[in-house]
């Protein structure tokens, strides 16, 4: 069971699957559903997914990998990782908190900041710990100058 809870993208289903039940079966009088939500909560979804692609666009023009507990065969800084550490990362949260907005389930909220918590503790950070001993001088230069969110 490890293994399959040790990726990222399983800890994204699991949080939109909780959101998702919770707006629609436990509400709690809550909403906040309106057209400039909903467009907003659009824009967070595309947002999302246009980072995400273009980031793995990056991984594969660079011929490296994409899987978090791999290392890396080289550092990538063009492109969206110019502008964060970890654009994958953010593309999952902009689509969570999109969704949520999306699914009206208001509570679920809470569920950005605890996922932000969880994927920097379990993933970004080992992530970058595995940067700094293969990239070394390279990787400290990267991180002075991008921030690992935005």
């Amino acid at each position: 069971m490890k293994n399959v809870l040790d990726i990222p993208p399983v800890w994204l289903i699991m949080a939109l699957l909780l959101a998702w039940c919770q707006g629609r079966f436990f509400p709690f009088g809550m909403s906040v559903d309106h057209p400039v939500t909903r467009t907003m909560a659009g824009m967070l979804i595309g947002a999302g997914v246009i980072l995400m692609a273009a980031a793995v666009i990056e991984f594969y023009r660079r011929r490296t990998t994409v899987i978090p507990h791999q290392t890396p065969s080289k550092l990538i800084t063009s492109g969206v990782f110019g502008r964060t550490r970890n654009p994958i990362y953010l593309g999952d949260t902009l689509l969570l908190t999109g969704l949520i907005l999306r699914f009206d389930a208001v509570p679920s909220l809470v569920l950005v900041p605890i996922f932000v918590w969880w994927i920097e503790r379990h993933f970004i950070v080992p992530e970058e710990d595995r940067m700094r001993r293969v990239f070394r001088a390279d990787f400290t230069r990267y991180e002075q100058k991008v921030r690992r969110w935005v």
